[in-house]
């Protein structure tokens, strides 16, 4: 069967149940010896029952030191359409990568083990793009008709950081890490060799590239309950996003990553009533300088934005671990020098690497903020004995708003005095 990507064939409906898989969908693992049998035989029992194509089950088992590799290979024996991958290093997007570029089905999935998402949105996930609407499908919990079970500090982390995603790198898919995402399989063998990331940033870096690429990214609600015995680091994984973040910047301002190219071979081609709109906005944010005062106010306050919001997720998990003082300096440091950076490149236009004396400049202003965030924690606790978590984000979200008119001035006056 053969599918050009700008103009997708549709699948036949009613296709026969027998034949090669049209879809292939990859469950990651990682010691997952409790989970593996019961999910996956009820993900079988639900494509048996539900898709009118024949299908693929595919185990990808990320060096696991249990029995789960054993496991998989005994439900590869027993289920005709489940198929058993050993990587010997773990990562997800290490996996997705592997099975997804060797994989024989026009269309690819994935999905976590635990099924946190309802698989009533299996189907709705992957018509897009088996009809040729479109090239990508994401499950989102954060749409207004998604049902979502899970905590308050989940729920904080997850917005938080895609509205980071949005005001950094311009993105407009509303949930980059939702584990259940779907794509043509002509897509990701043009997209994944650009990928970097092996980790759990795979996915947003992904879905970024598609976007700057053209693509049709289809969104589905779903409902989603969290998984109580998930092993995630919450930490680990928001240092290594962040840090995704800033190199997946750096690399689209620089041109490093040959989006126009993709675009050109495998992009929808815009409305005319948008594109300029469109082209528009990719200019103003990835590189040049804003015309005059205002367009530097509004430059450095889009990046104060988004580096308030980096900064409290860091705050808001430090916090429980080292107490509110450590956590606020660390946070405070950890955003600093990715908020000269870009500031020096977006809002004051200044290209090449960042030099050293720019830096020591930008930590001098940082200990500027740690001076009005710490003091303004300092009064906090002074004046309540115990304050709680949101008493004290209120504080510092005033705090940072004040020491953030500060940077500005001393940015423009200071560190990049000829602006």
């Amino acid at each position: 069967m053969t599918i050009t990507l700008n103009r997708p064939a549709p699948y036949p409906v009613g296709g026969a149940a027998s034949g090669p898989p049209v879809l292939d969908v990859v469950i990651p693992v990682y010691n997952e010896q409790n989970d593996l049998e019961p999910c996956v035989r009820q993900l079988h029992a639900h494509l048996a029952g539900t898709f009118p194509y024949p299908f693929r089950i595919t185990i990808a088992d990320n060096a696991s030191t249990d029995d789960t590799l054993a496991l998989a290979e005994t439900l590869q024996a027993a289920l005709a359409e489940v198929r058993a991958v050993h990587l010997p290093e773990k990562g997800r997007g290490r996996a997705l990568r592997a099975v997804w570029l060797a994989s024989d089905a026009p269309v690819l999935a994935y999905m976590d083990v635990d099924l946190s998402t309802d698989l009533t949105a299996l189907l709705p996930l992957v018509a897009p793009l088996l009809s040729g609407h479109s090239d990508l499908a994401i499950g989102t919990r954060l749409a207004r008709t998604a049902r979502v079970v899970r905590g308050p500090k989940r729920e904080f982390i997850s917005r938080s950081y895609n509205v980071l995603l949005h005001r950094t790198l311009h993105t407009r898919f509303s949930d980059a890490q939702c584990g259940f995402k779907a794509i043509r399989r002509e897509v990701a063998q043009q997209l994944l060799p650009l990928v970097e990331d092996s980790g759990w940033f795979f996915d947003t870096e992904l879905l970024v590239l598609a976007e700057r690429a053209g693509l049709r990214i289809a969104e589905v609600p779903v409902d989603w309950v969290d998984d109580p015995d998930s092993r995630v680091d919450i930490v680990a994984t928001a240092l290594a996003d962040l840090r995704g973040v800033a190199r997946l910047g750096r690399a689209l301002a620089t041109g490093r990553l040959p989006v126009a190219a993709v675009r050109a071979q495998l992009g929808r081609a815009p409305l005319a009533s948008t594109s300029l709109a469109s082209t528009s906005l990719a200019s103003t944010s990835l590189a040049g300088e804003p015309p005059g005062l205002a367009g530097q106010a509004v430059r450095f306050a889009a990046i104060g934005v988004a580096s308030t919001l980096a900064y409290l997720l860091l705050f808001v998990l430090f916090r429980g671990a080292i107490g509110a003082q450590p956590a606020n300096l660390l946070a405070l440091l950890l955003t600093a020098v990715a908020n000269t950076a870009t500031n020096r490149r977006v809002t004051f236009g200044r290209t090449g690497r960042t030099p050293l004396r720019v830096h020591g400049q930008g930590l001098a202003v940082f200990a500027l903020g740690v001076g009005v965030t710490s003091g303004a924690l300092a009064v906090l606790s002074a004046a309540v004995a115990a304050p709680g978590l949101a008493l004290e984000l209120a504080v510092l979200i005033a705090a940072s708003t004040v020491a953030t008119a500060l940077r500005f001035v001393l940015f423009r006056r200071w560190i990049f005095p000829s602006v």
